[in-house]
């Protein structure tokens, strides 16, 4: 063999000899690094540790309505501070125009006075104006007009209470200013 051959037999092993030092001085650089911050962690002084919190001891509550009707059965409709049980809506009325609006989409726009009388000027959703005065009802909810002054409209509604009866819920039409 000649002395070319011995060193491409013998080139091989020594770049492997070669990678693996190095990798090994890599990797005491690393744990030389990670020495030194524990080192340096473990001479700084310790933090205060706050004492625990005293634990309050446990109140007991003594439920006192037990002798009040459940919130979960039922107590009769219309017994509420605003409703009684011969509450209804009138169904032999003649309904009026403007109870085929929702009052949501009702307007107040202003006021009339005719003769000591003051009438409320109320917008439908189509543009058109209409007058009211107490007494006349108003919205989808057997809402009677109850007052009207130069700022609202007062109404009292006959809305269903969820338990099978009626109850009386006051609402009002604001003017509006726009």
């Amino acid at each position: 063999m000649s002395r070319v051959e011995n060193f491409k037999l013998a080139w091989p092993p020594v770049l492997l000899l070669a990678a693996l030092s190095l990798s090994l001085v890599g990797c005491s650089s690393k744990n030389d690094e990670l020495d030194r911050f524990i080192s340096d962690t473990k001479q700084q002084p310790g933090g205060r540790v706050e004492p625990l919190p005293e634990v309050k001891p446990y109140e007991s509550f003594a439920y006192g309505a037990t002798t009040m009707r459940s919130p979960f059965q039922p107590g009769g409709s219309g017994q509420g501070p605003t409703g009684s049980p011969q509450l209804r809506p009138d169904q032999r009325r003649n309904r009026e125009f403007l109870e085929q609006f929702s009052l949501d989409t009702l307007k107040m726009v202003g006021t009339l006075n005719i003769e000591s009388r003051t009438y409320g000027l109320v917008q439908t959703k189509d543009g058109l104006v209409h007058r009211i005065q107490p007494g006349n009802y108003i919205g989808q909810s057997d809402g009677k007009v109850v007052d009207v002054s130069a700022s609202k409209i007062s109404v009292v509604e006959i809305t269903p209470d969820g338990l099978g009866g009626y109850m009386e819920r006051p609402a009002a039409l604001a003017l509006n200013t726009r």
